[in-house]
């Protein structure tokens, strides 16, 4: 288990567009094996919801916005100053 973390108010920022853009791109199709995605973002399923759910445990990782950016064609200027568009 996780030990809790202080995160910043810009990290926890960016840590909700993310979950916010994960489940737009499980929205619109993008993404549809969500198994396949945490295994290539390399966090086990029950870390990912859990992080989700208790934005203060220490699960996240700037490392997950990599996939987002890269695959998914989120705007990584979107995620981490929450300007323009998210695609």
């Amino acid at each position: 288990m996780s030990n809790t973390r202080v995160y910043s108010e810009d990290s926890k920022a960016t840590m909700d567009r993310y979950f916010l853009a994960f489940e737009r791109c499980r929205e619109l199709g993008l993404l549809t094996n969500a198994s396949e995605y945490f295994k290539e973002i390399g966090v086990a399923k029950q870390n990912f919801y859990t992080q989700r759910k208790f934005r203060g445990r220490g699960y996240f990782e700037v490392g997950w916005l990599t996939s987002l950016v890269e695959k998914y064609h989120v705007s990584a200027y979107w995620l981490l100053t929450g300007k323009g568009e998210m695609f």
